[in-house]
């Protein structure tokens, strides 16, 4: 049997996030024996679903295992799978729809890399339990995206000192209410975890505009920031392990 796999991100005008989505279909197409494994978008820029969906068919697959590629269930991944589906009855190609890249300990692993990867290379030897960590998500308008980053934060909470999350946008706690509760709180270090998956024009630009002023204006020590999820080897063994697990139920 032919098996395609097709991301569908959001969307980006970057060029730093379209070289990291080559990156990965390039490797997950490898890693999980698929004929092809390719991205398209849900909005910003195209390629978009329907012309995504098409380009796969093309290359005369027999299943399509799609993947919302976001880190939240919310409304974006709710309007991702319903367009897919809308093409289903235009194909006799099979579909399956995976679960987005939430809720899943695999997450909280990566996130825990990028932490000590920062710390080395910032050469802190401090104590974990001297450590504190501040989540910054994008923000969404649907109540899961809110659990989806509390289940990160929950599962480093054993690890360090203090781990709290804050939204770039439309929700709060926003970024300077998380920078002035770590302030109170005194750390000796807090790492600020870029929870984004391309390195984007929130990655690049926005966040730092809310970031850099609320920085000046507290009293904290010692602050360093991790790298954005990007390409990192787990995330792709974790795109492939979702994919197995729709593929391997029907």
């Amino acid at each position: 049997m032919k098996r395609g796999l097709l991301l569908i991100d959001r969307g980006s005008r970057e060029q730093e996030a379209k070289d990291e989505l080559d990156y990965i279909c390039k490797k997950v197409q490898q890693k999980g024996n698929y004929e092809f494994a390719n991205y398209c978008f849900l909005e910003v820029v195209p390629p978009f679903i329907e012309e995504g969906i098409q380009n796969c068919l093309k290359t005369k697959v027999d299943s399509l295992t799609i993947v919302p590629y976001f880190l939240y269930p919310g409304k974006k991944v709710k309007i991702a799978v319903t367009e897919a589906a809308k093409l289903q009855s235009k194909t006799s190609v099979k579909f399956t729809v995976t679960k987005p890249m939430s809720m899943h300990h695999t997450m909280v692993d990566i996130v825990n890399s990028k932490i000590e990867s920062a710390l080395q290379k910032n050469n802190i030897t401090s104590s974990r339990n001297m450590v504190d960590v501040l989540v910054i998500g994008h923000g969404s308008k649907d109540p899961n995206a809110q659990i989806s980053i509390k289940y990160v934060v929950d599962n480093l909470a054993t690890s360090y000192r203090n781990v709290d999350y804050c939204f770039l946008e439309i929700e709060e706690p926003n970024i300077l209410q998380g920078i002035q509760k770590c302030n109170k709180n005194n750390p000796e270090v807090l790492v600020i975890v870029f929870y984004f998956l391309h390195e984007g024009a929130h990655v690049k630009r926005d966040i730092y505009g809310d970031l850099n002023p609320a920085l000046e204006q507290s009293t904290l020590k010692k602050t360093i920031i991790t790298e954005h999820i990007g390409t990192d080897d787990k995330m792709i063994d974790f795109i492939i392990e979702r994919a197995r697990e729709v593929e391997n139920a029907n």
